[in-house]
């Protein structure tokens, strides 16, 4: 092999490998990129954290990555701690982050108010709300992260159009005409067919 052969066949070879690092820490930074629900260890509550995605990414070009807080719920406070909760990223820190958590505490629900199925949740845009007790509604983009376990425990899930169509009822009542129809107990609006069926139900058991 000439000089100029072996000298190319070097620089593949660099290329290649300067490739797959660079593939590597792109995948590191997507996989710790984002605002992350942990446990803190100390209170034993919600923490909303996020990690240095960046330097995670750099630090795995010469070995593992480096996984640190540049942000917590707790701080300044206790901007000290050990950080301990980092344990529990574990092999899938998709599963610690807040859109995750939320994804999957809608999937399966239903609105509260037209009773649609959640299916798939968007991110950028038509974010579902929450209702509460006193039956205000606030997207859950809209509350602190730490504070999301606590809430998913004393609210319903209602769907953007509802959240749209609610919210334009109780800002603007004069200029909002409603149907005739039975509404259930949380203000949601029967369908005729559901109203009949529950009919029907209640005869055959008198």
């Amino acid at each position: 092999m000439t000089t100029t052969g072996y000298l190319l066949v070097v620089a593949l070879v660099l290329a290649a490998a300067i490739a797959a690092g660079l593939s590597y820490a792109t995948r590191v930074f997507f996989r710790y990129r984002g605002k992350m629900l942990f446990t803190c260890p100390e209170t034993g509550k919600p923490a909303a954290v996020k990690v240095a995605a960046s330097k995670a990414a750099r630090s795995s070009l010469t070995g593992r990555p480096d996984i640190r807080l540049t942000e917590c719920s707790r701080w300044p406070e206790r901007q000290d701690c050990g950080q301990e909760c980092l344990s529990q990223i574990g092999a899938d820190p998709q599963n610690c982050l807040v859109w995750t958590k939320v994804a999957d505490w809608y999937r399966g629900r239903a609105c509260v108010y037209c009773r649609k199925l959640f299916g798939e949740i968007h991110w950028h845009d038509h974010r579902p709300a929450l209702m509460g007790p006193d039956r205000k509604m606030v997207q859950w983009s809209e509350l602190p992260a730490e504070k999301l376990p606590q809430v998913f425990e004393t609210h319903w899930p209602v769907c953007w159009s509802c959240h749209i169509a609610e919210t334009f009822r109780r800002e603007h009542p004069e200029l909002v005409v409603d149907r005739p129809g039975r509404r259930g107990p949380m203000g949601e609006l029967i369908p005729q067919r559901v109203d009949d069926a529950r009919k029907a139900d209640s005869l055959t058991r008198v």
